[in-house]
């Protein structure tokens, strides 16, 4: 089957609020990266089960700032947190005229909801995963080496507050290097601090020197 175009359209000149809603019951991404420096609002709609979110996860969310948020559903029952969704879309659709909404989920349901906002003038989309969102499937830019040198700099001129794992190193340089964070980017930041004396232990600790 074709895949459909989605465009943003312009009002008064700029760019509608796209405004993405993931059903993370549903689907769970497993990289967040391609969100940064991007305009989309983000809300990550998790069961009242789902009583943990995975730490890379919450990491990548985190430099979205404002941008971004978890909503942990009331109660429990079959669409329980479509529901939600379609309270909250309701409502930011109030806040925010003129909105595109994009539910990140598999769950066909949503489809009848989607027609009848239509009818609304209120522009909604189901895609299955992320990288079904135009624009995000296109790389960010590279990162420039000063940039990169600038967060090996950061961290081993610190005396304390250093990630203690390589997982939780990486979490914080795509952190710093926002949009452009890159695994080439992220690889030369950790070889830079590797070559300046940092050492990686096979249980993934590090070893930092003196600063």
């Amino acid at each position: 089957m074709a895949r459909r175009t989605i465009r943003a359209e312009p009002i008064s000149g700029q760019l509608k609020t796209s405004i993405i809603l993931i059903d993370f019951e549903n689907v769970q991404p497993k990289d967040l990266t391609s969100l940064r420096g991007r305009p989309f609002k983000t809300k990550v709609f998790c069961g009242a089960n789902q009583a943990k979110i995975p730490f890379d996860l919450a990491a990548e969310l985190q430099p979205l700032g404002p941008d971004a948020e978890y909503i942990r559903i009331q109660g429990t029952g079959r669409n329980a947190l479509d529901f939600h969704i379609a309270y909250y879309i309701g409502r930011l659709a109030a806040e925010s005229p003129g909105a595109t909404f994009l539910i990140v989920s598999k769950d066909t349901g949503f489809d009848p909801l989607i027609k009848h906002l239509k009818t609304q003038d209120i522009t909604c989309h189901r895609l299955p995963s992320l990288s079904d969102i135009p624009g995000l499937a296109s790389p960010p830019a590279p990162s420039s080496p000063d940039r990169i040198q600038k967060v090996a700099d950061s961290l081993l001129n610190r005396k304390d507050a250093r990630p203690r794992k390589l997982k939780t190193l990486t979490a914080f340089i795509k952190g710093q290097l926002n949009a452009r964070a890159t695994d080439a980017a992220v690889n030369d930041v950790v070889a830079r601090l590797t070559q300046a004396g940092m050492s990686t232990q096979p249980d993934g600790k590090l070893t930092w020197p003196s600063a």
